[in-house]
């Protein structure tokens, strides 16, 4: 969800009972898909006879909405797709767990060095 968010922040979300605007960035999930998304919402339709809200969600970058991204031919997102809304941000505190997983030599190389430092480390009581 760039330029809002970069890859490695760390969101932090509300999900209880309320009200959601245009303009609001939310994440949702659906069933094929295993990664939540995170987008803005740019319409929120409330139909008073059921008390359902319709909500369509669009990435800051993406020219077109959601609606090629949702499964089953959905044409909106009811409550029940959305994990959250973003009330915070973390910038970046994530990046040190996604570099580990893109690069696993950087791993193996981390944890190397942690066991060289155990290895020769010496005991402050002796």
């Amino acid at each position: 969800m760039e330029p809002s968010f970069a890859r490695g922040d760390i969101l932090f979300l509300t999900n209880f009972d309320q009200d959601y605007t245009p303009g609001d960035i939310v994440v949702y999930t659906q069933g094929s898909y295993e990664i939540p998304i995170v987008h803005r919402l740019i319409t929120v339709q409330e139909i008073e006879k059921d008390g359902e809200a319709y909500l369509l969600t669009k990435g800051d970058n993406n020219n077109v909405d959601d609606r090629g991204l949702y499964d089953n031919n959905l044409t909106y997102l009811n409550k029940k797709h959305i994990l959250g809304k973003i009330r915070a941000v973390a910038p970046y505190v994530g990046i040190l767990t996604i570099l580990l997983n893109d690069y696993p030599y950087l791993k193996y190389t981390v944890i190397g060095g942690m066991l060289i430092m155990v290895l020769v480390a010496k005991d402050p009581q002796s």
